[in-house]
């Protein structure tokens, strides 16, 4: 019992612990209009764009910016005015690139620096030698490995000149190849960085081969990266002797903070204000309902062709529904996808700390200039000790498993021999002479054969079949008279006992 309850307690134990390393906590996010742009009216009609700037050749228009143009040796960058004042944040990057050639170039870079880029830079548009983390989606193969178009990330600290010649390959953090180019619908990435752990979605990357923006799938995870605090976001772009269009649609900043850590936002509307605005909002809805009955009077054929909408046929109806249940297919098995990413994910972390054991403990990276805390963690004893505990289980399980199959056995043969054995009454016959008998009978069947066929030789004639016959009679007479003898014995000391 002392040895149950220890492994009970051990299996609690650790299954305890496998739900702490899966469970986790998402963050608090906020959207941040001060550090993103998106249309209608993207640019003002001065022609500038609400708290970003740019410049070089990118042009801004109400519904996209064209940070490089389709034209030879174009480059354009836009970057926002105010450093981030939030730690962790995610960007979706919504764009399109596209040209009449099968190849493109050169290519659209993403930026989180510590300073602002400039607007005709050596790497794709911006400047060199950057602080912080590029994204570069490059479409032309300088270094005619066939692997382009690709997405990779380069994490620089202001003192590494990018390696055109083999497209940054030598100094990529992590990457993938995805074809972003001359894409039906409007192409995604989005880009993750919370606590220090960067995470690049295209489609989380969209390839934009449909329009539905949940089709991403990841393109790479990296962890333990440290960037800059206050950094500014950018876009840039740069084209070659190939040229494609590289317009941005929308750039969305969303900050996320842990949870229990959202910081309060003091410019509160306060219960007057609300009630003012939700009468105008009121007044407004009224206003657009009259106008909708003094157009429906004035145009009553297409109040008509409105209900018309509000039938189906048969067909449609099938359509709709087989549509609809491949949809929700679908939609299962992205989930499915994006669950084990996430499990991939925190495998590939959990496998980082386990590889630090022998050190003694986890290095922490700081920010640049400090030095790296040491965190103690699980140790290589407690790790064996777990180990250890484990094959005892497991051992104790294979006994266990071999002690009630030997029960049962025991339980079966234990059944057998009492259906078997004779009952206080005299019964007119065993179990064994019922064999004997079964044994018997086969013989004479055998023997009967032998008698009908004729055989190549004589039979001898010291023996008769009569006289046999006479002598398995007389056997079978005594072997009765024994059975019933013994049966009666048998029972009369039954009752004794």
């Amino acid at each position: 019992m002392k040895m149950a309850a220890e492994v009970r307690w051990l299996f609690v134990f650790l299954v305890s612990c496998g739900v702490s390393l899966c469970r986790g906590e998402a963050p608090h996010r906020k959207f941040e209009y001060k550090y993103s742009f998106k249309p209608p009216y993207l640019a003002q009609k001065d022609g500038s764009v609400p708290f970003w700037e740019y410049g070089g050749n990118a042009i801004a228009s109400a519904e996209n910016v064209r940070v490089a143009p389709s034209l030879r040796s174009q480059k354009g960058a836009i970057w926002v005015k105010q450093p981030t004042i939030f730690d962790w944040w995610e960007v979706e990057l919504v764009f399109r690139i596209s040209g009449r050639g099968r190849i493109g170039a050169d290519g659209l870079a993403f930026w989180y620096t510590s300073d602002k880029g400039f607007y005709n830079g050596s790497v794709f548009g911006s400047s060199d030698l950057w602080t912080g983390l590029g994204i570069f989606f490059d479409s032309f193969d300088n270094d005619n490995k066939h692997n382009n178009p690709y997405i990779m990330a380069i994490v620089n600290d202001g003192t590494k000149a990018f390696d055109h010649i083999n497209d940054g390959s030598t100094q990529q953090l992590s990457g993938c190849l995805r074809d972003f180019r001359n894409k039906p619908f409007a192409t995604r990435a989005r880009i993750e960085y919370y606590m220090n752990s960067l995470t690049l979605f295209k489609l989380l990357f969209h390839n934009g081969m449909t329009n539905n923006d949940q089709d991403y799938d990841i393109c790479f995870r990296a962890d333990n990266i440290i960037l800059p605090k206050n950094g500014y976001f950018g876009i840039s772009a740069a084209t070659g002797g190939l040229a494609d269009d590289h317009d941005i649609l929308y750039f969305l900043t969303t900050s996320l903070h842990p949870p229990g850590q959202l910081p309060v936002d003091g410019n509160k509307v306060s219960i007057e204000e609300q009630a003012k605005l939700q009468q105008e909002y009121l007044d407004y809805q009224k206003k657009l309902d009259e106008q909708k009955e003094e157009y429906q009077k004035e145009h009553p054929e297409s109040q008509k062709m409105e209900y018309d909408e509000y039938f189906e046929t048969e067909n449609q109806r099938e359509l709709r529904q087989i549509f609809h249940g491949q949809s929700q297919m679908f939609e299962v098995l992205r989930d499915l996808h994006r669950k084990l990413d996430e499990i991939v994910g925190r495998q590939e972390r959990v496998l980082g700390l386990v590889s630090q054991i022998g050190q003694g403990g986890v290095q922490v990276q700081g920010q640049p200039g400090q030095q790296p805390v040491l965190i103690d963690t699980i140790r290589r004893q407690e790790v064996e000790a777990v180990l250890n505990n484990q094959n005892i289980i497991l051992n104790t399980a294979r006994e266990i498993k071999s002690f009630m199959g030997e029960i049962h056995s025991k339980t079966e043969s234990i059944l057998n021999n009492q259906a078997h054995a004779p009952t206080a009454q005299v019964q007119p016959m065993g179990y064994d002479y019922q064999s004997f008998m079964t044994e018997m009978r086969d013989g004479l069947n055998t023997l009967k054969k032998d008698v009908k066929t004729p055989g190549s030789t004589d039979c001898p004639n010291c023996l008769t079949t009569t006289v046999f016959l006479l002598f398995i009679g007389v056997q079978m007479i005594i072997l009765l008279v024994y059975s019933l003898y013994r049966d009666n014995k048998e029972a009369q000391m039954k009752k004794l006992y």
